[in-house]
């Protein structure tokens, strides 16, 4: 998507610029590409979210991004999910985060723009099951807590997904995965965040993560889970945190997409 970067980047809330030009309807626009988004298209899935947030009240930097976003779709229509399984690989979750990706030099009173995003793509066997770019709630206080505050809601997703598979297990069904034991393998890029989900120890700087994050430490504890480290140019969840260049946008698009 070329220029993503540069016009995303400006999807800032200010009142600053003139209003939509009422060209055409931006809701529902923005509406048929969030349904699209969740369907196929888990590459627009990070510029659909930030249009999303200004359909109350869009400006004219919204109305441009939409317009390239469309072209861009337009650009693209033979691709989608290439669903091609492979049984090695089992249940795996790619989670990536931009610490406050959306702060704003100028609008500092706005807290909003402080908030970090993160997001999570969960496939079976290779095969696309769900993925989600996300605003996180809490104002996040360092790179290694947005990324573990990823983490945290991604298994929150994908221990539902595990359990189910095991109850498909035992009760007969062909399910098809070669490994006996239900497994999930979780890839993350910050060393931080995997030290804090793989070590069980108190640490006086994340005592407050406590009862909210660490839900599922047991599941590490136990080996049915596995938190391992995994490269950035290979981190396909990075497509749905910030604008990234053309070349790294494709390679992320190929691996989630299959094409």
């Amino acid at each position: 998507m070329k220029a993503s970067g540069r016009i995303i980047e400006n999807l800032k809330e200010t009142s600053r610029v003139e209003g939509h030009d009422k060209s055409f309807n931006f809701r529902s626009v923005v509406g048929k590409m969030n349904y699209l988004e969740k369907s196929t298209r888990p590459d627009i899935s990070y510029a659909t979210h930030q249009c999303a947030r200004f359909v109350e009240d869009p400006r004219v930097e919204h109305t441009k991004v939409v317009r390239q976003i469309t072209r861009y779709i337009r650009g693209t229509i033979d691709k989608g999910i290439l669903i091609k399984p492979d049984k090695q690989k089992g249940l795996e979750v790619y989670v990536d985060a931009d610490f406050t990706g959306t702060w704003d030099k100028i609008d500092t009173t706005n807290r909003d723009t402080a908030r970090s995003r993160h997001g999570y793509f969960i496939c079976s066997n290779d095969v696309p099951i769900t993925w989600k770019s996300q605003l996180q709630h809490e104002i996040e206080l360092s790179t290694a807590e947005a990324e573990y505050t990823g983490l945290s809601y991604a298994l929150r997703e994908a221990i539902p997904i595990m359990n189910l598979l095991k109850e498909m297990t035992e009760r007969k069904f062909n399910v098809s995965n070669e490994i006996a034991k239900v497994h999930c393998k979780v890839y993350e890029n910050n060393s931080g965040a995997i030290e804090i989900a793989r070590e069980e120890k108190y640490r006086s700087r994340t005592k407050h993560l406590n009862c909210r994050l660490h839900h599922f430490r047991t599941y590490v504890g136990s080996g049915e889970i596995s938190i391992h480290k995994i490269d950035t140019h290979l981190q396909p969840a990075d497509i749905l945190t910030k604008p990234l260049n053309e070349d790294d946008f494709t390679r992320h698009r190929k691996i989630m997409m299959g094409r």
